[in-house]
């Protein structure tokens, strides 16, 4: 499998309340920090496309997503949203 040539970037957002860091047994060209929400029982991260990913994203309609585990896959979600996050008028 080869490794992806533009990979996805995440972001820090407002509601994050926890940086993640690296495995100290990886380089910072393999990994980086991540900064998420948590709420105790998930972790919520933010990803930014440029247009080159926008425009592939619109012409294929797929977005891949790897897990450096190895023998199993931990429950995740995706979604395409401006949020995830209610909103103050939602209550």
């Amino acid at each position: 499998m080869k490794k992806p040539t533009f990979p996805l970037m995440a972001v820090r957002f407002p509601e994050a309340n926890r940086n993640l860091t690296k495995p100290q047994n990886m380089t910072d060209e393999e990994c980086g920090s991540l900064w998420v929400f948590t709420d105790g029982c998930q972790c919520v991260s933010c990803w930014k496309l440029t247009w080159r990913q926008r425009l592939n994203l619109l012409l294929h309609g797929t977005i891949w997503l790897g897990v450096l585990s190895g023998g199993t896959q931990p429950p995740v979600w995706m979604t395409a949203a401006e949020t995830v996050f209610a909103q103050p008028d939602e209550g």
